[in-house]
């Protein structure tokens, strides 16, 4: 079944929707570099509670956001785990990852709703049709500057559409090196996976709302599809 979505410009598919609900935000003339007050202190608190173990609560959502990935033959395990479980490991780190203003927004509500992310560069692969489906056998990209390559076979990708050809660019698990913002951004989107059948705290409107709320600090124009 699909689900389609359109706020502005952008049309959004959704072919995975009795797995995962896609929160969608674009955010344009961002402004990358320079101080986020307001982050720092909401990251610092996150990072203070991190320190601690689970809750009950938290970990029965750690576990939704992996068993919504199980699709086909993909086991969402090891290296093939959600991204939020990998930030878990580095909060407790004295350096914690900064990258750019944008990507640091998306770690911080990755960390703190533990809800896998992606965001992305919209200048580096203008479209405006994206599609989310599980990948499949000869679908990859590489993911770092190494070049490491994630295979998709079942994986949950997002897709940019192009004169009918799809391109993969992210995942809950990584995304492509490719698209990822960078100092110079200036536009760029975000994808939210929400496990579509899980009915308590968090929900994927309170997710958006707050990612919305620190984009629009740096940012001229925010747009929310969810």
């Amino acid at each position: 079944m699909n689900s389609f979505t359109k706020e502005s410009r952008f049309m959004i598919e959704n072919h995975l929707q009795d797995y995962v609900r896609i929160g969608f935000i674009t955010a344009t003339d961002i402004q990358v570099t320079g101080d986020h007050p307001e982050l720092e202190r909401r990251l610092e608190k996150v990072r203070e509670r991190r320190k601690k173990p689970l809750t009950e609560r938290e970990d029965d959502f750690r576990i939704a956001c992996r068993d919504m990935m199980r699709i086909g033959s993909y086991k969402p395990t090891g290296r093939s785990k959600p991204a939020p479980e990998y930030l878990l490991r580095e909060s407790g780190e004295e350096k914690f990852p900064r990258i750019n203003t944008v990507a640091d927004i998306s770690n911080y509500i990755s960390l703190k709703y533990l809800v896998p992310v992606s965001v992305w560069d919209t200048e580096k692969i203008e479209a405006d049709y994206w599609r989310f489906r599980a990948g499949r056998e000869d679908e990859s990209y590489i993911f770092n500057p190494s070049g490491q390559v994630i295979e998709l076979k079942d994986v949950v990708t997002g897709f940019v559409v192009k004169n009918d050809r799809e391109i993969p660019i992210v995942s809950p698990v990584k995304d492509s090196q490719e698209t990822k913002t960078t100092g110079l951004t200036r536009n760029a989107a975000v994808a939210v996976y929400h496990p579509a059948h899980w009915a308590g705290e968090p929900q994927l409107h309170d997710i958006i709302d707050e990612f919305s709320h620190l984009l629009r600090e740096i940012s001229e124009t925010v747009t929310v599809n969810s």
